[in-house]
């Protein structure tokens, strides 16, 4: 089948860049990796992924309000308080395994 329709997406140019690189390792262009993204939103009848928010992710200081950062100065306080803590070994492994780092 002919392809004869277009679509115009804004995106971040750092990310397209980058996405583009990847792409360009597998031989895929751009145009066949959004033809994959929907033929494989077809077939799952939605995103061909999941999307939610992770459990536990690090906290932005300027994501949150005062409530929030009160909230999560608390948590922290409580954990200590609880005996909820992690020697620097234990940390750097969690941080290496769980998040990339």
């Amino acid at each position: 089948m002919a392809k004869s329709s277009s679509i115009f997406a804004r995106v971040d140019p750092q990310i397209k860049e980058q996405a583009e690189a990847v792409l360009g390792r597998l031989g895929i262009s751009m145009s066949n990796a959004v033809d994959i993204f929907f033929r494989q939103v077809i077939i799952h009848q939605g995103l061909p992924f999941e999307i939610k928010l992770k459990k536990n992710i690090p906290l932005f200081l300027n994501e949150l309000d005062k409530t929030e950062f009160d909230a999560a100065i608390a948590e922290g306080i409580d954990d200590i308080e609880n005996g909820k803590t992690f020697s620097d070994d234990e940390a750097k492994e969690y941080l290496h395994k769980k998040l990339g780092i």
